[in-house]
C-alpha cells in the first residue's frame, strides 16, 4: 500500500513511470490513496487479466473527472460516459456508422488522398531543404482524415484556422490527462488551485463555437435537400447523429450536447493518438538506421520503386507491421487507462470495494521483463516468426495481456482497425519516399498528457528518396 505523497518522492514525475517504479517496490497490484480517493494500479499482465477478463463486469465504468466532465458536456460523450444503455447505444452508432468495415472501405480514397497531400507537402519542403515539425504535419493528416469521415469536410481549409483546430485537439488531450487536485481531494472540489478553470473554459468555448458552426452548416444543407427533394445517397456521421436527434421514435434521444461530445471524442481519440504513434515510430527508425533500411528493402521488394505503397500492400509487409507493434509496445498511445469498480470483488486475494478507481498501467505491462526479452530495446524482430517466443502471433486487440496498446474488453478502443490502416500505410509511405535528416540522435523523452506525447517535437529535414509524383 502506498499513499499520495509517494508519487512526489519518485524520481519519475510522469504518472505511469512513477507508478511503475512503485510497483517494483510494492508488487503487481498497488493500493494507493490519491488524496481521499482509493485507487488500485495493475502493473503486470497477470493482474490485468484477472481484472479485465475475470472481473470485467465489475470494472466497466470510467471515473468522473472534473476536466473531462466539463469538456464533454457533463460526460455525455462516448469514451467517459457511464456504462449502461446510453453508452451501448452510442457505441453501436460508432461501430456501424463510422468504424465498421463498410464505412472504412468507403473511406479508403479519403485516407489515400490525405496521405498523398502530406507527401506532396513534404516533397516541397525537401526541395527547399526546410525543416518541419513532424508531429504537427501528422496531426494535420489524421485530423483531416477523421474530420472528413465524421463530417464530410476538413475543419478548415484555411491554414491558420486549421492549425488552430489542431492546437485545440491537442489542448483537449492535454487538459483531460493532467492531474487535477479537485478530483482527489474533497476540500479542493470547488477550488481552482492549479489554474485549470480559465483554460478549460477557453478551450471549451472554442470547441463549442467550432461545432456550432459545423452543425449549422449541416442543418442548412439538410434543409435545402429536404426542400428540393434531393436524395441523401452519402451521409456522414454528423448527418446520422442529427437524424437520430430529430427522431422521436429513436431508442435514445440525442441532444445537441451529446452530438458535440461524441464528435469531440472522435477528434481527440482519432487524431492525437495516431499522429503520436507515427511520430514515435519515425523517431525510433531514425535512431535505428539498420531497421529503417530493412523496412525499405521489404517495401521495395513488394511494391517496387515506381508506385506509392497502398493500404492493400500492408498485408504483404510483415516487417512494417512488426515496427508498428514494437512502437505500440514501447510507446502506447494510452499509457494508462482508468476504470472504476461498480461492485466489490476480490483481486489477487484482496477485497476491492465498489467505487475504487483502477489504473491499468499499459506502459509498465508492455515492458515487463518476465514476458519481453531486453524489454527496453527497440526490436521489431520479436514480432516476427524468427524468434521462438510466440510473439509473432501476438495481436494488438487486447487478447494478450502482456501487450495492451488498445486496451481490452468492452471498453477497449473501438478505432483499432482504422488506426492500424491509417498508421501502417502512412508510416510505410514515409519510409518509402524520404530519408530524415536530424542533428545527432533523436531524444526519446516522454511528455505528460492523457496520451503519450514526446516531450520535445521531432524536427527533421525530409530528404527525397523516391519522387513518385513526377
Amino acid at each position: 500500500m502506498a499513499s499520495f505523497h509517494h508519487l512526489g518522492q519518485s524520481n519519475a514525475p510522469i504518472p505511469h513511470q512513477a507508478l511503475h517504479k512503485l510497483s517494483t517496490r510494492y508488487g503487481p497490484l498497488i493500493h494507493i490513496f490519491l488524496g481521499s480517493v482509493p485507487c488500485v494500479v495493475a502493473c503486470t499482465p497477470e493482474t490485468a487479466k484477472e481484472i479485465l477478463k475475470t472481473h470485467e463486469t465489475s470494472f466497466c465504468d470510467r471515473p468522473k473527472l472534473a476536466a473531462v466532465d466539463f469538456l464533454t458536456y457533463g460526460s455525455t460523450d462516448f469514451i467517459f460516459a457511464p456504462y449502461g444503455p446510453y453508452w451501448k447505444f452510442v457505441k453501436k452508432i460508432c461501430m456501424t456508422e463510422l468504424l465498421g468495415g463498410r464505412m472504412l472501405d468507403q473511406m479508403l480514397p479519403v485516407r489515400h488522398e490525405e496521405i498523398r497531400q502530406l507527401l506532396q507537402f513534404l516533397l516541397k519542403k525537401a526541395n527547399a531543404r526546410e525543416s518541419i515539425n513532424v508531429g504537427s504535419q501528422l496531426i494535420r493528416l489524421t485530423n483531416n482524415v477523421i474530420s472528413r469521415m465524421a463530417m464530410n469536410q476538413r475543419c478548415s481549409d484555411d491554414v491558420d484556422e486549421a492549425d488552430d483546430v489542431r492546437k485545440l485537439v491537442q489542448d483537449i488531450a492535454e487538459l483531460t490527462g493532467k492531474f487535477n487536485l479537485s478530483d482527489y481531494i474533497w476540500f479542493c472540489k470547488n477550488l481552482d488551485l492549479q489554474g485549470f478553470g480559465k483554460r478549460l473554459k477557453e478551450v471549451h468555448k472554442k470547441f463549442d463555437a467550432m461545432m456550432e458552426r459545423i452543425i449549422k452548416e449541416h442543418e442548412e444543407v439538410r434543409k435545402i435537400k429536404k426542400e428540393t427533394g434531393e436524395g441523401d445517397s452519402v451521409k456522414d456521421l454528423l448527418d446520422i447523429l442529427l437524424e437520430i436527434s430529430e427522431d422521436d421514435s429513436s431508442e435514445m434521444k440525442l441532444t445537441r450536447e451529446n452530438i458535440k461530445a461524441f464528435i469531440q471524442n472522435i477528434f481527440v481519440a482519432g487524431t492525437d493518438t495516431s499522429a503520436i504513434t507515427m511520430e514515435w515510430a519515425l523517431a525510433e527508425l531514425i535512431n535505428h538506421p539498420p531497421i529503417m533500411e530493412k523496412a525499405r528493402e521489404e517495401i521495395d521488394s513488394v511494391v517496387g520503386k515506381n508506385r506509392l505503397v497502398q493500404e492493400p500492400d500492408i498485408a504483404n509487409l510483415p516487417y512494417v507491421q512488426a515496427i508498428l507493434k514494437e512502437t505500440l509496445r514501447l510507446h502506447p498511445a494510452g499509457p494508462m487507462f482508468p476504470r472504476e469498480s461498480t461492485k466489490s470483488c476480490t483481486i489477487n486475494g484482496y477485497e476491492i470495494p465498489a467505487r475504487t478507481r483502477l489504473f491499468v498501467n499499459v506502459w509498465a505491462i508492455n515492458r515487463d521483463p518476465n514476458y519481453w526479452e531486453n524489454p527496453l530495446e527497440f526490436r521489431p524482430e520479436r514480432f516476427l516468426g524468427t524468434e521462438e517466443n510466440g510473439q509473432n502471433q501476438m495481436d494488438v486487440r487486447g487478447q494478450h495481456f502482456q501487450f495492451l496498446p488498445f486496451g481490452s474488453g468492452r471498453r477497449g478502443c473501438p478505432g483499432t482497425t482504422l488506426a492500424l490502416q491509417l498508421v501502417q500505410t502512412s508510416l510505410a509511405a514515409l519510409i518509402q519516399c524520404f530519408d530524415w535528416k536530424v542533428n545527432g540522435t533523436v531524444d526519446m523523452e516522454e511528455g505528460i498528457s492523457m496520451t503519450l506525447p514526446r516531450a520535445h517535437p521531432l524536427i527533421c529535414v525530409p530528404v527525397v528518396r523516391l519522387n513518385l509524383f513526377s
